[in-house]
């Protein structure tokens, strides 16, 4: 049965990779697999391991040895889908009150080596600060109203996945992965930030520098014939987008400090900035006419509708089948086969990163996490959030915002490879024997 379960999940794993090809939403094979691996550890009575790498003793009901088991498991993914479901309604918010518009509006370079290098800073910040899916997004919308024509969008827009994904992997809420680590108490923010801020900006330079001596970004951008700059600044002015941009982007950079005072859980700083910025957003007046029949129009109601519960739905799948492994004692044994065929576990953590680009990053540090019982902020922890959340700008599946890019510009994967795998590949580099560089000279 124990092999049921092995192929169960290689089955459900190689269906999300093929994604797109099949046309199938990765979340349905991630909660088809969750649920059949727990079903065949159950039916096959297999002796599970509890979150203390406790064998089942000899004398214990199997079941109530298992439900403990299954319930912790839940409610270390409920704490990563709380925080994350929390983090998206603040960036949805936000986005109804037209508050990133305060930030774009501001760019109105025609140069193309500018323009480069001011997406590459906002992608960057941006996504440290909200997450690399939200800031892609951002990036795109931007994008399409300066750089009219689509082939040289697609260029600036690849870039920006690439300072998307460097921007997350120093900050704890600027990653699924990232977040997923910390709030497992693997890294801490100030660990994270220390050791990987660095080895981020060296990610998103290099490729940046590189890319700007490309023919693509010589010369100037033609501007679209019906750009209107005043109207442009008079979109953003909405009363409450000053106000909601600064509520929002307060409410997420608060709860690492949040953390950090009470050493409460995450989730519980993000439940307090949700209900802060959902509060501000029920009695500011967006617009001089406000009115009542207007007012559903700026709610958490309907920035709750525009969240990806697909998303949420594919991370429960996911994060609580590769637990059925862990708990099966598979991820531990894993790690004792690549320590021993592979001495080198900085060359492992870079395979993790270059895996990340086939395979979907969160199942990637899910494991690991199952497979490694370094202490918090040990510098396994640090390198690979670096790997899982940079690798996948090697490929345009590779990271949420790669693939949030590709659906919104329709990016073809081929000539993504073609023309940006490099970029991004010199970059991962670059900054990976950055970090190992500036560990072997701290430590």
């Amino acid at each position: 049965m124990l092999i049921g379960v092995i192929l169960c999940f290689i089955l459900g794993y190689v269906l999300i990779v093929f994604e797109h090809p099949l046309k199938l939403d990765k979340t349905v094979p991630a909660l088809l697999m969750a649920a059949l691996c727990w079903a065949l550890v159950s039916l096959g009575h297999l002796p599970v391991l509890d979150h203390h790498f406790h064998d089942i003793p000899a004398d214990a009901d199997y079941y109530e040895w298992l439900s403990p088991i299954l319930l912790h498991h839940i409610g270390k993914t409920a704490e990563i889908l709380v925080f994350l479901i929390g983090a998206m309604t603040i960036v949805e918010l936000v986005d109804l009150h037209k508050g990133f518009a305060v930030i774009t509006n501001r760019i109105t370079t025609t140069s193309k080596k500018k323009m480069l290098f001011l997406i590459c800073i906002l992608g960057f910040f941006l996504s440290a600060t909200l997450d690399n899916l939200a800031s892609t997004i951002v990036l795109v919308s931007l994008l399409r109203r300066l750089v009219p024509d689509k082939t040289e969008r697609l260029w600036f827009v690849s870039l920006g996945v690439i300072a998307a994904n460097a921007g997350g992997a120093w900050s704890p809420i600027g990653d699924v992965t990232t977040t997923m680590l910390w709030i497992q108490n693997k890294v801490s923010t100030l660990g994270l930030i220390t050791n990987l801020v660095i080895p981020s900006i060296v990610c998103i330079t290099v490729p940046a520098i590189v890319a700007s001596f490309l023919p693509q970004f010589q010369g100037n951008i033609t501007p679209p014939e019906d750009r209107n700059l005043d109207k442009d600044l008079q979109e953003e002015k909405l009363l409450s987008s000053r106000i909601m941009l600064m509520v929002g982007i307060g409410a997420l950079v608060f709860v690492p400090v949040f953390k950090s005072a009470t050493h409460l859980p995450p989730y519980v700083g993000m439940m307090l900035g949700l209900g802060v910025v959902w509060l501000v957003s029920e009695y500011i007046h967006p617009e001089e006419d406000f009115d009542e029949e207007r007012k559903h129009l700026y709610s958490a109601h309907t920035a709750l509708s525009r969240i990806e519960m697909s998303s949420i739905l594919f991370f429960l799948g996911i994060l609580m089948a590769v637990a059925s492994l862990e708990s099966l004692g598979v991820l531990l044994k894993l790690a004792k086969f690549l320590e021993a065929s592979i001495p080198n576990q900085d060359i492992v953590i870079i395979l993790i990163g270059v895996f990340s680009a086939i395979i979907d990053n969160v199942p990637l540090v899910a494991g690991t996490m199952g497979m490694y019982t370094e202490p918090t902020d040990h510098r396994l922890w640090h390198f690979i959030a670096y790997s899982a959340g940079t690798g996948g700008s090697m490929l345009i599946i590779g990271s949420a915002a790669g693939v949030a890019a590709m659906g919104m510009e329709r990016i073809d994967f081929i000539w993504y490879l073609k023309k940006i795998g490099w970029l991004a590949a010199i970059g991962f580099l670059a900054g990976a024997v950055t970090f190992i560089g500036l560990h072997s000279l701290i430590h």
